[in-house]
């Protein structure tokens, strides 16, 4: 818990800085070549469903051992502290909180294809058809979703297997964005990933929910309506996982986030997360950043409880 404590601090005081990335670049990065490697060499089309099935079975399992092993060794090598500082590049809690503030910005200062353009950066849907509130909405939406499975999500990892923890689930996440694709590419090879990530994400996405919920209680807003959006269309959303959050950000703020949409031309018929307004703008962004500080900081709270804790 000394370690997921560190982690958090550091990564909420300084992130991960450019010019490392520049200079070595990021776990995540590794991890994807990794990814990329192996994905080349055992998804070969040629191969018939449930072969491409074990193997990417397979390849998760070494992705696993692989990250595990080498989270294992390093925080044995380096210690508590130093492991620590490498466990805070697997949070997203400053640069979340970054290129979500910089969609309220475009809208309010290039208007609505600067704010296109940025929210673009941030989620797959195609950007072009969206208009002001949807720009808005897709913010707050990747806001919530990232909460969970971009810092909760790890930070349950780390606290629970330490720096290991914390890199096996950063390489499960990554998987499935890469490859837990329902394409024909990837509806066999990349099956293990994607339901592999759904369980690893379920407690985290719950327990967000209840961080903003506890957030929004003590912000004077609706926590009331956000316990409700919860409990009535967290299970609508295609995710088992993503609307536990984004339901509990819909209910606090008045809003219904959610809904069809669209990726890549193709239309996604979506639950709504909320009953409020659909109507939202750079405001509103700005309102679901103070909330996602709030409910971060309780996050930071409750792994201090912990560490007290447990240390008699």
């Amino acid at each position: 818990m000394t370690l997921l404590l560190i982690a958090l601090l550091v990564e909420v005081a300084v992130g991960y800085p450019d010019r490392l990335v520049r200079a070595i670049g990021h776990p995540v990065i590794w991890i994807g070549r990794l990814i990329s490697f192996l994905e080349t060499r055992l998804n070969r089309p040629a191969l018939g469903f449930a072969q491409r099935r074990m193997l990417g079975v397979l390849a998760l399992v070494l992705l696993v051992a692989v990250t595990g092993l080498a989270g294992v060794a390093l925080q044995a090598a380096l210690g508590v502290v130093v492991a620590a500082v490498l466990a805070s590049s697997l949070l997203a809690q400053r640069s979340l909180h970054q290129h979500v503030a910089r969609v309220a910005e475009a809208l309010e200062t290039g208007g609505l294809e600067a704010g296109r353009e940025t929210v673009s950066h941030i989620v797959g849907r195609d950007p072009q058809g969206l208009d002001e509130a949807g720009v808005a909405r897709a913010a707050i939406e990747s806001l919530a979703e990232n909460f969970s499975d971009g810092v909760v999500a790890p930070a349950f990892w780390i606290g629970a297997g330490g720096l290991a923890g914390g890199a096996v689930y950063k390489a499960v996440n990554t998987a499935d964005s890469m490859i837990g694709h329902r394409s024909e590419r990837y509806r066999a090879y990349g099956w293990a990933a994607a339901r592999l990530d759904d369980l690893l994400n379920l407690p985290a996405s719950r327990l967000s929910a209840l961080l903003i919920i506890a957030a929004a209680g003590l912000q004077g807003l609706d926590w009331r309506g956000a316990w409700r959006a919860v409990r009535r269309d967290a299970p609508r959303h295609r995710s088992p996982n993503a609307g536990w959050p984004e339901a509990a950000m819909a209910g606090a703020l008045g809003l219904a986030l959610g809904g069809p949409r669209s990726y890549a031309g193709v239309a996604v018929d979506d639950g709504y997360m909320g009953d409020g307004r659909r109507e939202a703008g750079a405001a509103d962004i700005r309102a679901a950043l103070r909330l996602f500080r709030f409910a971060d900081a309780l996050g930071i709270g409750l792994a201090l409880l912990l560490w007290f804790i447990l240390r008699g």
